[in-house]
């Protein structure tokens, strides 16, 4: 009898696992175990950017009708905003129920860092930065959100350009399925690369996450968990129409990397192969949808940055009016479109957001040393938001295989 091959996920798994032991164990002498991560890290950035070009440009021109990359945009981006908005507005009640700012302890601002004031983007100028002056300095930048709209533009110029088109469309999809076949050799070395990662967060903070900012940590895991149950759940089981147990089944394997390399970019690979292989969307949708939502959309994030604002005005005694909880709503949406899929973007965009509402900027240091904890969950339920509507807007357009059929290859 042939032994079955332990599969890549599980492997993670116990890679996860070990890393969690191993940082435990050795504590700060676990960071040895850095270069591992970091050579992962770098593998997967290196990916990054020809296989969202590839796949976006690919998978507009696959569509071949504008009509229908018309009707999937609107329904795409409109759930992104719709969701990152829901996401805000419960970040910003469950942060009033805890209070994470009350008791804080002051003392400890004054060993933070302190960070300088950013811009707040305004709407127009968001829009004007997404699109580039000079697309190879946009690849160089590693600026996703240009690079998506100059693959947005090839892929409809292939449109329709129609059978003319077709042989650079051949070519382009056969260069995308060479990054998927690198992404594979990659993501053979994710459970060393995870295990190092965890291994080095763990050892480096270990138990004294839990000390001022434990309010805040444990504010936004506890409104992540309430995302899942109130937003993710009824949207994959009323509107995707697909059984929750076969959801979860899949999706873990999605958080197993996104906990590890808090990286929603780099996190493609694998939210992309569960979506299409265990979810049974067809990737004509996903190469268009899930690197699409790796840039725009932050629904974790959307949580941390509303808790943020709450706890920072919190400390320092402000109250935030109905217009200014709107006007946080609003700006944190519009941030988070704008934030890069790359670990630590966020802190940079809660600088940003603070500026914006006037308030103090001495909590950020405090907040960047133990954000990696933070930006775990983050990023794990930005990516789970990517996946859920990519899957409703399948469904709503035909595009997704029958639950059954999909559970019939596994």
């Amino acid at each position: 009898m042939k032994k079955k091959k332990m599969s890549l996920a599980l492997k993670t798994f116990i890679g996860f696992g070990l890393g969690i032991v191993i940082g435990l164990i050795f504590q700060e002498k676990a960071t040895i175990l850095k270069p591992l991560g970091t050579i992962f890290l770098n593998m997967i950035k290196m990916i990054v950017v020809p296989l969202v070009f590839c796949s976006i440009t690919a998978g507009v021109a696959s569509l071949g009708d504008l009509r229908k990359l018309r009707s999937i945009g609107v329904k795409v981006v409109g759930l992104y905003a719709l969701t990152s908005a829901i996401s805000v507005a419960l970040g910003l009640l469950m942060a009033n129920i805890t209070n994470p700012g009350q008791g804080f302890d002051m003392s400890a601002l004054a060993e933070s860092s302190q960070y300088e004031a950013q811009a707040m983007p305004s709407v127009l100028d968001t829009i004007v930065d997404a699109f580039p002056s000079n697309i190879f300095q946009s690849f160089v930048d590693t600026n996703m959100l240009q690079i998506i709209v100059f693959s947005i533009f090839l892929g409809v110029a292939l449109i329709m350009m129609g059978e003319q088109g077709e042989r650079l469309s051949s070519a382009i999809q056969s260069f995308s399925d060479v990054m998927s076949k690198i992404t594979a050799i990659v993501m053979e070395f994710s459970p060393i690369g995870v295990c190092a990662l965890l291994a080095d967060s763990v050892g480096a903070y270990g138990l004294k996450i839990f000390g001022p900012l434990g309010k805040l940590i444990l504010t936004v895991y506890a409104s992540d968990v309430i995302l899942v149950c109130l937003m993710y759940v009824p949207m994959v089981a009323i509107l995707a129409r697909f059984p929750i147990g076969q959801f979860f089944k899949g999706i873990w394997k999605v958080w197993v990397v996104t906990l590890s390399t808090t990286s929603s970019a780099g996190s493609l690979p694998i939210s992309t192969s569960v979506t299409n292989d265990d979810f049974g969307v067809s990737p004509e949708l996903s190469s268009f949808s899930l690197p699409l939502g790796a840039t725009i959309n932050m629904n974790g994030g959307c949580i941390y940055y509303a808790a943020a604002i709450v706890m920072t005005a919190q400390i320092y005694g402000m109250d935030l009016t109905p217009a200014a909880l709107l006007n946080i709503v609003v700006s944190t949406v519009l941030v988070a479109m704008g934030c890069p899929g790359v670990p630590g973007g966020a802190i940079i965009m809660t600088t940003i957001l603070l500026t914006n509402m006037g308030l103090p900027l001495e909590i950020v240091g405090m907040i960047a040393g133990i954000f990696r904890l933070i930006d775990m969950a983050n990023t794990t339920f930005n990516v789970t938001g990517d996946v859920v509507t990519t899957m409703v807007v399948a469904r709503s357009e035909n595009m997704i295989t029958p639950p059954a059929a999909v559970a019939a290859k596994k």
